[in-house]
């Protein structure tokens, strides 16, 4: 049965995955985040965890070779059957290259490459603001999101933090990293036409219909 793989683009604080959570939802497509499995990891403190979490905190895009690994066994878990829509990865053409070569043992392949982007200091705002719940990771912001009680989760009153990887000197370094190591796997997917750019300093609403446009054609 042939399977549909959508690679999602766009640097961290561009909201890749509130939308790809939304595409997800519509299209019965399992959301595959890179993120998600980094912190997976980390959480349950594995190896390939704490590796990773020296390499976010310093701002720092993970090795090919262990984000291939962990993607590849993502991709054989049954919610992934149809295909899936991949969050984080590739960020490289050399991945980009991994994921076609891995993909075809699964019978799929890449047709919808959405670029989402936005100016740096409305992603600076987002990140830097964010807040992550310490009981079950329940996430707010300090402008967009606010808790009903400063510092505290509204769901399990729990404390609020601020992670290493959202403070705004990270920030700028994670955003600079992305565009500077990505810049070639967007002009590799602009070249084979199925690359689509989307404004993403639009409402969450305003991205969500330009994403499913762009979708559709």
């Amino acid at each position: 049965m042939p399977t549909t793989f959508i690679v999602l683009l766009g640097p961290p604080g561009v909201g890749k995955g509130t939308q790809a959570s939304i595409l997800a939802e519509r299209t019965g497509l399992a959301h595959v985040s890179s993120g998600d499995l980094f912190r997976e990891n980390i959480k349950k403190n594995t190896e390939l965890g704490k590796l990773v979490k020296k390499i976010l905190s310093d701002g720092e895009l993970v090795p090919d070779d262990l984000t291939i690994a962990m993607i590849r066994n993502r991709l054989t878990r049954p919610d992934c059957e149809a295909g899936a829509i991949l969050d984080g990865f590739p960020r490289t053409p050399a991945q980009a290259d991994a994921l076609q070569a891995m993909l075809a043992e699964f019978n799929g392949d890449v047709e919808h490459v959405p670029f989402i982007n936005a100016p740096e200091d409305i992603l600076v705002t987002r990140l830097s603001g964010r807040r992550t719940c310490r009981a079950n990771g329940h996430v707010y912001h300090t402008t967009y999101n606010p808790p009903k009680r400063a510092g505290i989760c509204d769901i399990d009153n729990s404390d609020l933090y601020q992670r290493e990887d959202d403070q705004v000197d990270t920030v700028k370094r994670r955003i600079q990293v992305y565009m500077d190591q990505t810049a070639p796997l967007i002009e590799y997917y602009r070249r084979i036409n199925n690359l689509q750019e989307i404004d993403g300093a639009q409402t969450i609403e305003a991205v969500t219909a330009s994403l499913g446009k762009s979708l559709e054609n």
